[in-house]
């Protein structure tokens, strides 16, 4: 469905996830650069929404600070795991500490027989990037669930040319619950906008919220609206803020 008509963004808490939705994916996840005209885009949307926006995000809490160039917002990272709110606190979820230099270990192995892989250990989680390997598919998969054999509370996120292992117990959708129950999210309509299927969780909860969910790009979702590329998405996300800012 097409991407909808808003006029009162002042009702809406809207929460954004990073990479494939406000910047295109990349081989190598440090590549990644938000343009100027996106960050222009958060800047002046954080202040119609009164603080009412947050990333919400498989990355860490402080590479989503460096991409924002001193822009400060609140921020979900690692799927949930970790969390700052809108008054700058930040929390730890209550989750299982996941053996991540153990885990990598065992995923040497693969590593030095196809060295286009990349490991990407983040704080509390693990990911196995294979887009430059992307016939390596079934063999990452296999590889990571050996790897967490023996480690019960450990689960595993099969994103876009990426396996992550993180802990059982959050996901993107609880820390959006979370958000609502704090100010200045709450009391407000739910946005949510994700590009993958680690999104999912995300789209469920704004849903059973009455919120607005969008999918940006292809593949199957829950959400009720698309837009076609992170472009696409930016370009709606300015023209309703010009729209309302008339």
């Amino acid at each position: 469905m097409a991407l909808p008509k808003l006029d009162n963004l002042e009702t809406l808490a809207v929460f954004l996830d990073f990479d494939g939705t406000l910047v295109d994916l990349v081989d190598r996840p440090e590549d990644v650069r938000l343009s100027p005209e996106a960050r222009s885009l958060l800047v002046r949307l954080n202040a119609r929404l009164g603080g009412a926006l947050a990333i919400v995000t498989g990355r860490e809490i402080d590479q989503i600070d460096g991409f924002l160039s001193g822009l400060t917002l609140p921020v979900a990272g690692v799927h949930g795991v970790v969390r700052r709110g809108a008054d700058g606190r930040y929390h730890d979820s209550d989750h299982a500490i996941l053996p991540i230099e153990r885990l990598a270990s065992r995923l040497e192995p693969l590593l030095e027989r196809a060295p286009d892989l990349l490991l990407e250990p983040k704080g509390g989680s693990l990911a196995l990037h294979y887009r430059a390997r992307p016939d390596l598919e079934a063999t990452c998969l296999a590889a990571m669930e050996r790897a967490i054999e023996d480690i019960p509370e450990a689960v595993l996120l099969h994103g876009k040319f990426v396996i992550e292992v993180k802990p059982e117990g959050r996901d993107k959708g609880l820390a959006i619950r979370d958000f609502m129950a704090e100010p200045p999210f709450s009391g407000r309509r739910p946005l949510y906008a994700g590009d993958d299927v680690t999104d999912e969780d995300a789209f469920g909860v704004v849903e059973a919220l009455g919120g607005l969910t969008i999918k940006v790009g292809e593949g199957e979702s829950a959400a009720r609206f698309r837009a076609t590329s992170p472009d696409a998405l930016i370009e709606w996300l300015n023209e309703t803020l010009e729209a309302c800012e008339a």
